[in-house]
């Protein structure tokens, strides 16, 4: 493989990282809203907790989002 097909390679996975980024922070914001407008006698520094909690907890990917079972790290 060239060098312009390596780059071309590169520069693709470099905007699928970037979309993918986005695309999470818009989730995060789009939670951040729900949870203002499912709370709006809450504070700022409250909100960010509830938001923490969510994505530490959210239905669904209460062990993270990879498929299988959670195990211990380091591996032995």
């Amino acid at each position: 493989m060239d060098y312009n097909a390596r780059m071309d390679e590169r520069e693709a996975a470099a905007r699928r990282l970037r979309v993918a980024l986005q695309l999470h922070e818009a989730g995060v914001e789009i939670r951040r809203q729900a949870l203002r407008r499912e709370n709006p006698e809450a504070s700022d520094a409250q909100i960010a907790a509830l938001l923490r909690d969510w994505l530490r907890t959210r239905p669904g990917a209460e062990h993270g989002d990879a498929e299988g079972h959670p195990g211990i790290w380091p591996r032995r």
